[in-house]
């Protein structure tokens, strides 16, 4: 398949994304407000074209282990669900993190806590970036605005996963899932061979040769001295992925006095709240995080020298504004302005939460 333009929702995107950047396998599991992805790889049959397995799962902890296999037989393998079905992946992935296996997850957040609404929410923050499983490890998150970056962020998300050997997330929202808008979709990649899979991954299970030694991909360590040695070894990878995969996106910030810092869809929201602001004479600028985690650290604590304060535009109770309170440290005023249950805020609202949190004149 060559490039090509359609007009399509983001759930849709990423399963067009996933068969053009040939993914070997999806194991899935339905639950709105992602259920398209796995409905429209169904439609699309890719096992009949590229040889990519589809897999409706028994449930979502079947869907993470299944992609723990893949994975560790060096494939790309990814999979997707919402909220509470990322909830009941936690231990898998958190295995997967300590196994050091390359795949990628997809959550399209819903409304909570519990079983919530299914309407959008971005409160599956503090899941994402601070581990969500047991153990200390950590994801590279994505966080798309756009359907375009769905499609886009499949193939970023697959290329960083096996950079480092380390589980990478799209965090996107309902809104972005759903939402209908014109993109461009890659031309078609050929899968790897198994030779390919050998000479990229050496550490990968794929049958005994005699070349090479006896692989064995596990997260179990009894020995503690050894635990540490593993755990040392993925603090040095996480910061070399801190240090090298930062990626954000700065609007409007060259003059302002005060910053809104949003992802996802709210960022979306934000950027109309920037302009109604500045018709106002409010000097409003937008930074928006692309990855979660890496966290954009390093240019809040520029910015926080400059401006008179930020303001976390999040749809949850205050998440995200705790990672800017630390990058801030202090130096100027941070709010948090939010809607829940799976309300979307106006433009509109958000200058107002501005003026009483901020500005307050």
């Amino acid at each position: 398949m060559s490039e090509e333009i359609r007009l399509m929702k983001g759930n849709e995107a990423i399963a067009h994304a996933a068969v053009r950047y040939g993914v070997d396998g999806y194991f899935g599991y339905p639950i709105t407000p992602q259920s398209e992805i796995l409905e429209t790889l169904t439609e699309l049959r890719p096992w009949e074209t590229t040889g990519m397995v589809v897999l409706q799962a028994e449930s979502e902890v079947a869907a993470i282990n299944m992609v723990y296999g893949g994975a560790g037989a060096g494939k790309k393998v990814m999979t997707s669900s919402s909220s509470p079905g990322v909830s009941l992946k936690q231990e898998g992935i958190s295995y997967i993190a300590g196994a050091e296996l390359p795949c990628l997850i997809v959550n399209v957040m819903r409304g909570g806590p519990g079983l919530g609404t299914i309407q959008p929410s971005q409160a599956d923050y503090f899941q994402t970036t601070k581990g969500g499983g047991h153990g200390d490890y950590r994801l590279i998150a994505l966080a798309p605005s756009s359907v375009q970056e769905m499609v886009d962020f499949v193939g970023l998300g697959l290329d960083l996963a096996f950079k480092y050997n380390n589980p990478a997330i799209i965090l996107a929202d309902g809104v972005i899932g759903q939402m209908m808008e014109k993109v461009v979709l890659p031309k078609q990649q050929i899968r790897r061979t198994e030779e390919e899979i050998r000479k990229e991954c050496p550490w990968a299970i794929t049958g005994k040769t005699a070349d090479r030694k006896r692989n064995v991909i596990t997260s179990l360590e009894l020995d503690p001295e050894r635990m540490e040695q593993n755990n040392i070894r993925f603090q040095a990878k996480y910061r070399t992925i801190e240090e090298n995969e930062v990626r954000y996106e700065e609007l409007y910030c060259e003059d302002a006095e005060y910053i809104a810092v949003a992802f996802g869809s709210s960022a979306r929201i934000c950027l109309k709240a920037v302009e109604i602001a500045r018709e106002q004479g409010i000097k409003l600028g937008l930074l928006r995080p692309i990855t979660l985690w890496p966290f954009p650290t390093k240019i809040i604590k520029e910015y926080a020298e400059k401006v008179k304060g930020f303001l976390s535009v999040e749809l949850n109770a205050g998440q995200m504004v705790e990672d800017i309170r630390l990058s801030v440290n202090g130096r100027t005023a941070v709010e948090h302005y939010g809607r829940m249950g799976g309300i979307v805020f106006s433009p509109e609202e958000i200058v107002e939460a501005l003026k009483e949190k901020l500005i307050k004149e």
